[in-house]
């Protein structure tokens, strides 16, 4: 479920037309968004008298195309409410673009409206630090992170790299000579890490972006690459059929189920995890802040989320308030850094 790789953007000229760039960019993003969201609410709303009650209706955006995994919480959450009357009217809006920094500008505009909320996670987070986006996260009403999902070291079944240590050791004999894939920035970033856990520069890596899980582990298999990062649930039907080796797990402690050993039991201290969160806009009242974030808890411990839970193979892990505002701080310190190393 890993996001795909945003485009690459221009850089600036010069302070002042940046400043009007983004002031022009938040004018267009508000009427886009208020026009696309209004139009996916039409229709859907029972009672003008409902007003702003959140139970009564809801856009959910998801800042991607449909089928990737931002669209997968939206759409389970959306499933949840509904199945279980939290909401009467739930609709899912996708609005793809800049590794979701297009639905991030979009929303930070809907000032006040409370019922919206934007699925997000560490590739939007990664995406407003590559592309020092206009909006960011402050623009925006962080409510929760709800999930994580873990990135898997894997090489062909052929490869003569039987562990996690037999790889980097070849990596660190020829940085640039083994290249390494993956299905998007977050995959990146994980790599970079671990760069920087084995004693190699970031920077001297050779990295080459594939558009999504599928198409990184075609780059595995044809031999464009030795080594790849990716979401668990991307590959492990290859990793139980035989046709990749899966060497690490990244992530802080074992997963129940999985039998493949952790990076930081192998002596690489990698926990880069690929969570997934809801926003709301900004300009809210403490209450509705509260409101919003008891309907996210509520959606979280139904059946249905625990099944989507399972399917898609999504660790809980519920942050809220303070405790989501150091994590988000640490969250956007650590994956500067990983940038500032790769030299982007």
């Amino acid at each position: 479920m890993t996001e795909p790789t945003p485009p690459s953007v221009p850089d600036r000229v010069s302070a002042p037309p940046a400043r009007r760039r983004r002031w022009i960019g938040r004018a267009v993003g508000g009427a886009v968004a208020v026009t696309a969201i209004a139009i996916a609410a039409y229709g859907s709303i029972t009672s003008a008298a409902a007003g702003d009650d959140i139970h009564a209706s809801m856009t959910i955006i998801a800042p991607a195309a449909a089928g990737g995994g931002w669209d997968g919480v939206a759409r389970e959450l959306q499933q949840a409410q509904k199945a279980n009357g939290l909401v009467n009217n739930v609709q899912v809006v996708n609005m793809p673009g800049a590794g979701g920094t297009i639905a991030l500008g979009n929303v930070s505009v809907l000032n006040g409206q409370a019922n919206n909320l934007l699925v997000g996670g560490t590739g939007l987070l990664a995406a407003t630090v590559q592309f020092d986006s206009a909006a960011t996260l402050d623009d925006v009403t962080p409510l929760a992170v709800m999930v994580e999902e873990y990135d898997v070291i894997v090489v062909p079944a052929d490869s003569p790299f039987q562990t996690l240590d037999d790889l980097v050791q070849a990596w660190k004999s020829d940085p640039r000579a083994l290249p390494w894939t993956g299905g998007g920035s977050f995959d990146q970033l994980v790599v970079a890490d671990l760069a920087l856990a084995a004693g190699i520069a970031p920077s001297d890596m050779t990295y080459i972006s594939s558009d999504g899980g599928g198409e990184a582990i075609q780059a595995l298999l044809n031999g464009t690459a030795q080594a790849a990062a990716g979401g668990y649930p991307d590959n492990i039907d290859q990793i139980e059929s035989g046709r990749l080796r899966a060497l690490a797990l990244v992530a802080e402690q074992p997963l129940h189920g999985v039998d493949i050993p952790t990076a930081a039991d192998q002596g690489y201290d990698v926990n880069l995890t690929n969570w997934r969160m809801l926003a709301a806009p900004s300009g809210l009242s403490d209450e509705q802040v509260g409101d919003l974030t008891d309907l996210v808890l509520e959606s979280t411990a139904t059946p249905e989320w625990a099944d989507a839970r399972a399917r898609y193979h999504w660790t809980e892990r519920l942050i809220t308030g303070d405790d989501l505002t150091a994590f988000l701080e640490e969250e956007r310190s650590r994956i500067e850094r990983l940038y500032e190393e790769m030299g982007l």
